[in-house]
């Protein structure tokens, strides 16, 4: 359904930051993407979004095609028209309007009132949690209310692909675990294709059928989630384990080399 085709990503015509990175996602598929800081993971969220536009940066070479059509010259809001939906990292929300504002600005797309409320009926079955606090002003909601929030938010554009960075930033494990089984259920019932980011690399290769590793702007891995669990680069250097399964202190595995056929 949506296709990277060996994509270069330049900011402010001279930083080089994707290096040629191709990935598939497919109808109704959940895909992560893995790797450390500056590997290029929310780049690449950008220039499917179209928001690589706002900070000065653009694809030069290879394309992006959502369902047979160039996307990545297009604007932000053009892509969102044709249901692709980023949920930044960071919890971006307007903190001055309530819960309930802050859900209808996210079907703002959309002109038939009942339509919208149908759809807002439909993100309260999924975080009933907002419904009880519709009316609050949503600067003051906890971290884990604040990310149902702008999940609930991208759900009310009937996307069919929802692009999320980093959603268990800052959040308690069990909190997280809640809103994965959410968006599990939302893959599902949905039809929704869902592209993660994560830093939690044991939960993402739990949630995702298909990952992507990502070093210093290319795609160094990929493979079924399954199989990537299995591969001892991803085990040692993104879940701490060594090769006799046992965890690993920091000081073990801080002086990290890659290996030649990740170079």
């Amino acid at each position: 359904m949506l296709k990277m085709n060996n994509v270069e990503v330049v900011y402010s015509t001279v930083i080089l930051v994707l290096r040629g990175v191709s990935l598939d996602i497919p109808e109704e598929g959940i895909i992560c993407l893995l790797g450390s800081n500056g590997a290029g993971k929310s780049t690449t969220l950008k220039a499917i979004s179209g928001l690589l536009h706002t900070e000065l940066g653009e694809v030069t070479h290879g394309n992006i095609v959502f369902n047979g059509q160039i996307i990545d010259r297009m604007s932000p809001e053009a892509i969102a028209k044709l249901g692709i939906t980023q949920v930044m990292e960071g919890r971006r929300l307007f903190p001055h309007l309530t819960t309930e504002e802050n859900l209808m600005v996210g079907g703002h797309l959309t002109r038939d009132s009942s339509k919208l409320k149908k759809r807002l009926g439909r993100v309260y079955e999924y975080f009933p949690r907002l419904q009880n606090l519709r009316n609050q002003t949503s600067g003051y909601l906890s971290g884990g209310e604040q990310q149902m929030l702008v999940t609930g938010r991208a759900l009310m554009g009937e996307p069919r692909v929802m692009l999320l960075d980093e959603p268990s930033l800052g959040l308690a494990p069990l909190l997280v675990e809640e809103i994965f089984e959410i968006l599990k259920g939302i893959n599902a019932a949905e039809k929704v294709a869902i592209l993660l980011v994560e830093q939690n690399a044991a939960m993402a290769l739990d949630f995702a059928n298909y990952g992507y590793v990502m070093e210093t702007g290319r795609v160094v891995l990929d493979g079924p989630t399954e199989k990537l669990k299995e591969n001892e680069d991803i085990k040692e250097f993104y879940l701490g384990l060594s090769q006799i399964g046992q965890r690993r202190g920091y000081r073990e595995v801080k002086h990290y080399r890659r290996r030649k056929r990740w170079l």
